[in-house]
């Protein structure tokens, strides 16, 4: 179902986008860790590196979601005032410098801003060839965004689902995606037809649940959904037949977030339960347990740094970032978040020691390591 079919690209109207502008993505910073081998690791945690913030815009509404390009160039925040602002990420380095003001006055780093949703919006993600932005919101719909036009302040095209579009994520062909809705099973749409596709054993599930996160693993072989029944699901990426169920991962709790390792091994997870888990996928065995945080309200993420040796989250009481070493599993710094109540969204870069934490305060930070 998923093989063949036509350039990434063929999608988009005639004429609609100008030669991709995006660089060549950078080679990852990684350390290949391997989360199975070690087991007796207390005590050799390493230091996560010393970051700067700066509040670098701020919505109308709560900042309810981020996502960064591949190749970390932009990054996108989507907000419950129905707008999305893309950033350039070399700006906002340039607005954080001591000489930031030019003779031509402020550095502004939000680059483009979109006004075409006429509910919240719930999730982003960057088409990995082309210069498109797709957003899903609670209007029942993805819209697809082209910011290679300076002028364009609308979606060229849009999806209409049939229910409250809560995740979207491209697959890395950039020629399918998948929307997690309030509908129980992720629905996958051809982005050049749009034909929408369910799995073909949703009957045998017997799951009701809402799914709060969808995302591909790196090669699209797989992907992997975070229920509000608090299971996480894997998924075969080409009959979109689900593979391995996790029945509470996060107990009876929402699990509010899920994301593959670069290897596609293992899954990072979630939950309103105040935990973070990292699940091996092959067994479905529960690999590490991040604790120390607590998240109970907000759909809160969890999510590795650049190289995964990190992995970050929210404590919703105390306001603050807590990171852990990715395979100790101890606490190794907690920074304040600087936001006025807890931050609802952590979006970390792809491709450097740079991270975006979304508010209910309304305001985006970016967070860089101090070099």
């Amino acid at each position: 179902m998923l093989k063949g079919g036509v350039p990434s690209a063929a999608f988009l109207d005639s004429g609609a986008v100008m030669p991709v502008t995006y660089g060549s993505i950078p080679a990852p910073r990684t350390v290949a860790v391997d989360f199975g081998a070690v087991h007796d690791t207390k005590g050799s945690s390493k230091s996560f590196p010393k970051h700067e913030t700066r509040h670098v815009s701020e919505h109308k509404n709560l900042a309810r979601c981020a996502r960064f390009s591949l190749d970390g160039r932009f990054v996108a925040t989507g907000s419950a005032d129905m707008s999305i602002k893309l950033f350039e990420i070399s700006k906002i380095k340039q607005m954080m410098l001591p000489d930031a003001n030019t003779r031509d006055g402020p550095v502004r780093p939000v680059i483009r801003t979109f006004y075409d949703h006429i509910q919240p919006i719930n999730d982003l993600d960057f088409h990995p060839q082309s210069t498109v932005l797709i957003s899903g919101a609670k209007d029942h719909t993805i819209k697809f965004f082209d910011f290679s036009k300076t002028v364009a302040k609308r979606a060229f095209r849009v999806i209409q689902d049939t229910h409250n579009v809560r995740s979207v994520s491209f697959h890395p062909s950039g020629d399918f995606l998948l929307a997690g809705t309030d509908h129980p099973v992720a629905h996958l749409y051809d982005v050049n037809t749009f034909q929408c596709y369910l799995s073909a054993n949703v009957q045998d599930l017997g799951i009701s649940a809402s799914i709060n996160q969808v995302r591909y693993s790196s090669n699209g072989d797989m992907y992997v959904t975070a229920s509000k029944d608090g299971a996480i699901r894997l998924w075969d990426g080409v009959t979109a037949n689900c593979v391995r169920s996790i029945v509470g991962a996060h107990g009876t709790a929402e699990a509010t977030s899920a994301s593959f390792t670069k290897d596609q091994r293992f899954v990072l997870s979630c939950g309103k339960d105040s935990s973070v888990k990292l699940w091996e996928i092959g067994s479905g065995k529960l690999v590490k347990q991040y604790l120390g945080a607590a998240h109970t309200q907000l759909r809160c993420q969890a999510v590795f740094n650049e190289t995964e040796e990190f992995v970050l989250s929210i404590d919703e009481q105390s306001n603050e970032i807590v990171v852990w070493d990715a395979l100790t599993a101890e606490i190794v710094t907690r920074l304040p978040s600087n936001h006025i109540g807890a931050p609802r969204w952590l979006e970390h870069s792809p491709t450097e020691a740079a991270f975006v934490s979304c508010g209910t305060d309304r305001s985006v930070r970016f967070w860089k390591e101090i070099l």
